[in-house]
C-alpha cells in the first residue's frame, strides 16, 4: 500500500461522511474538512465537523462529536480516534498507514510531491536587469526568488516559460554607450570631463578597452569641444537643486546627442558592442548562479514591430489616451493609479511606460493563461498603472500577477556591509558567490518571503556548523549518502522492504514530515512561496538528524536495518528533490 496524504483524507472524509449519515443523514453533503494539528500529540488529522454543524443541527458540539465519533466504520488506516477541545475529532494513524510514505516516496523518486499537470501556461519574468552593468546583490535575491518560484510552479503541475526582458532601447543604454565611448576617448588620450551621472564603474573602462582592441582608433575625436558642442555646462558638485539635476540630465542628453552625430554609423557600434557584452556577463553570471532563460525578449523588437504604436491606437480608439502641451497621456487615474501617464513625449519618442504596456499586451497574445512579474518592491507604484493599461486594453488584469522583492542587507560580524566597493559600483552577484558559495546564496535568499526585508549574514552563510541552514540541509542528505554507501545494498530493493519495525516516534515523525511534501509544494506553489519549501527542509532535516543521533540504522536486525535504511532514503529522496527546486546542490558528501 503505497499510502499518501492525499488518499487518507479521502478515507477519513469518507469515514466521517458515512458516521454522518448514521446520525445527520440531512447534512450527508456537507463539505469536510481535514487539517494536521499543530501539536503532535493530538493526532495526525483534525476535523471541525462537529462545531460546524453544531448549529444547523441544534446540539453541543463536544456531543455532536462524541456521536460522531461512536459511528465510526472500523479502518485499518486508523489506530484511535479522539474529541479534544470544543469539539475537534482528532484522528491518530495506525502504524502501517504512517510508515507506508515511505514505499510512495521511494516509488517516485525525487518525483514524489509533484502535482498532476494543468492545462495552464504561466510566464515567469524576473530579474529583467537594464543591461548596463554588472548584476548586484539586490538582483541576486530577485533571480534566486525567481528561478526557484519558477521550479516549484512546474513541479506543482504548470506549463512554465521563464523569460528575461532586456531593456535594450531606452535611454540608459545610450548613456552605457556614451560612457563606453567617453572612457574610449580617454585611452587614445583624448579626456572629457566625465559626467557625474554617466556609468562609472570599472567594467565600463574594461568595456572601452573592448572597443579600442578591435576598432582602433576608428571612433576617435580629437576636438574637444566638438563633443562638447551646445552642451550647458555642468553646474557645481555640490549644488543638489532640482535645477542643477535637470541641468545634468541636459547636458548629458547633449554628449549624446554630440556622439551619435559625430560617430554616425559607429555610434551604432559602439552601442551594439556595450550592449553586447553586458548582456554576455548578464547570462554568464546567471548561469554560475544556476539561473535559465527560455526567452530573453528584445526591448527594440517591440519597436522594430511597431508593437508599441499598435498598443496606444487600441488605447486611444477605446478613448483612455489624451493630449496636453503636445504630449500624449494614459488617464491611468480611471484605473486606480494616482495621476496620469505620459506614453508619447512632445518630441514623439515613447516613454518606458508605453513600451511596458505593449510589452504586456505581447506576452498574452503569446497565449500565455497567467503571467507573473517579479519586481522590486520600489516598483509597487508601478502595478496599478500596468493593470490599468490591460484593462483598458480589453484584457483580464487579473492574470497579471506580481510578487515584490525587497532588498538584501548584508552583515559582517554583525555589522551591516558596505554595499559599495568603489564609485559607481555595487557589491556584485559574482563577488557575493566568491565570498560564500552559490549554494548559499541561493537558500539564504529564499529564507525569507520574498516582500519581507532580508538580513544576509554573510559569516553564517560562509560557516559549516548546523546554525547555518543550507549546510546544515545539505549535510543530512550526505549523512544518507554515506549510510547507504557503508550498507553497500542496492537501493532499489528498499522499495519492498517490510516497514513494521519503524515504531520510535521519530520515526513516525520522519514519516509524518514526508506525507506532508505534497501538501508543502501545493501551498507553497499557489502562494509564490519558495521559503516555505527552505523552512520544511530545515525541519526534515533537523527530524532526520535527531532521529539518526538517536539510533543506529546498521544494526544487526535486517529487518530493522532494512526498515531504517528504506526510512533514510525516502528522506533523501525529498531532500534532493526540495534542494534542486531551490537551486541548491544535494551534496553526497561534506
Amino acid at each position: 500500500m503505497a499510502t499518501t496524504n492525499a488518499n487518507v483524507r479521502e478515507a477519513l472524509e469518507e469515514l466521517l461522511r458515512a458516521a454522518l449519515g448514521e446520525i445527520a443523514p440531512e447534512c450527508a453533503r456537507t463539505p469536510i474538512h481535514l487539517e494536521r494539528p499543530k501539536q503532535a500529540g493530538h493526532g495526525d488529522f483534525a476535523s471541525n465537523l462537529a462545531m460546524q454543524l453544531a448549529r444547523t443541527l441544534r446540539r453541543n458540539p463536544r456531543e455532536l462529536a462524541q456521536q460522531l465519533v461512536a459511528a465510526l466504520p472500523e479502518s485499518a488506516l486508523v489506530d484511535k480516534v479522539e474529541v479534544a477541545g470544543a469539539g475537534f475529532i482528532n484522528f491518530t494513524l495506525s502504524q502501517a498507514a504512517q510508515t507506508a510514505v515511505v514505499h510512495a516516496v521511494l516509488a517516485a523518486g525525487e518525483g514524489y510531491g509533484r502535482g498532476a499537470a494543468r492545462d495552464e501556461r504561466i510566464m515567469v519574468e524576473f530579474v529583467s536587469a537594464n543591461p548596463t552593468g554588472p548584476l548586484h546583490v539586490g538582483h541576486g535575491r530577485g533571480a534566486a526568488y525567481g528561478a526557484s518560484l519558477a521550479n516549484l510552479l512546474e513541479f506543482a503541475g504548470h506549463e512554465v516559460e521563464r523569460e528575461y526582458y532586456v531593456n535594450d532601447a531606452g535611454r540608459q543604454m545610450d548613456i552605457l554607450a556614451l560612457s563606453t565611448w567617453l572612457r574610449y576617448l580617454g585611452l587614445h588620450g583624448v579626456d572629457v570631463p566625465f559626467p557625474p551621472n554617466a556609468y562609472r564603474g570599472e567594467y565600463v573602462i574594461e568595456m572601452a578597452r573592448a572597443v579600442r582592441e578591435r576598432h582602433k582608433d576608428a571612433f576617435v575625436v580629437q576636438d574637444v569641444a566638438n563633443v562638447l558642442a551646445d552642451v550647458p555646462p555642468l553646474p557645481d558638485a555640490d549644488d543638489t537643486s532640482p535645477q542643477a539635476a535637470r541641468v545634468r540630465e541636459q547636458h548629458l542628453d547633449g554628449l549624446i546627442a554630440n556622439a551619435r552625430r559625430l560617430l554616425g554609423e559607429g555610434y551604432a557600434t559602439v552601442h551594439s558592442m556595450a550592449l553586447s557584452i553586458q548582456l554576455e556577463d548578464c547570462r554568464d553570471d546567471l548561469a554560475e548562479f544556476g539561473v535559465y532563460y527560455d526567452t530573453w525578449f528584445s526591448e527594440r523588437s517591440l519597436f522594430d514591430h511597431d508593437l508599441i504604436a499598435r498598443a496606444l491606437r487600441v488605447l486611444e480608439d477605446n478613448g483612455h489616451l489624451y493630449e496636453q502641451d503636445g504630449a500624449k497621456w494614459f488617464r491611468s487615474t480611471h484605473f486606480g493609479d494616482e495621476k496620469d501617464r505620459v506614453v508619447q513625449r512632445e518630441n514623439g519618442q515613447y516613454t518606458y511606460f508605453a513600451s511596458d504596456i505593449a510589452y504586456h499586451q505581447n506576452k498574452f497574445e503569446r497565449g500565455f493563461d497567467r503571467v507573473i512579474n517579479v519586481w522590486g518592491a520600489d516598483h509597487h507604484g508601478y502595478i496599478a498603472r500596468v493593470k490599468g493599461a490591460l484593462t483598458a486594453l480589453g484584457l483580464d488584469a487579473r492574470r497579471l500577477q506580481v510578487a515584490l522583492v525587497q532588498f538584501a542587507v548584508l552583515y559582517r560580524n554583525g555589522e551591516k556591509a558596505s554595499m559599495s566597493t568603489r564609485a559607481g559600483e555595487f557589491v556584485t552577484l559574482r563577488q557575493l558567490r566568491e565570498e560564500v558559495g552559490a549554494d548559499a546564496c541561493r537558500f539564504f535568499y529564499v529564507l525569507r518571503k520574498s516582500d519581507q526585508h532580508l538580513d544576509f549574514d554573510l559569516d553564517l552563510a560562509a560557516s559549516e556548523s548546523a546554525d547555518n541552514p543550507v549546510y546544515y540541509v545539505q549535510y543530512a542528505h550526505a549523512r544518507i549518502c554515506s549510510v547507504l554507501h557503508q550498507w553497500g545494498g542496492e537501493v532499489t530493493a528498499l522499495g519492498t522492504a517490510a516497514l513494521a519495525a519503524l515504531t520510535h516516534p521519530r520515526e513516525l515523525a520522519l514519516c509524518t514530515r514526508l506525507a506532508a511534501w505534497p501538501e508543502i509544494i501545493a501551498a507553497a506553489a499557489a502562494d509564490f512561496a519558495p521559503h516555505v519549501v527552505a523552512f520544511y527542509l530545515k525541519d526534515l532535516a533537523a527530524d532526520f538528524h535527531a532521529w539518526y543521533n538517536a539510533q543506529r540504522m546498521l544494526v544487526e536486525d535486517e529487518a530493522a536495518r532494512l526498515a531504517r535504511l528504506a526510512l533514510a532514503a525516502a528522506v533523501r529522496n525529498v531532500l534532493a528533490g526540495g534542494l534542486t527546486l531551490l537551486g541548491v546542490e544535494a551534496k553526497q558528501s561534506m
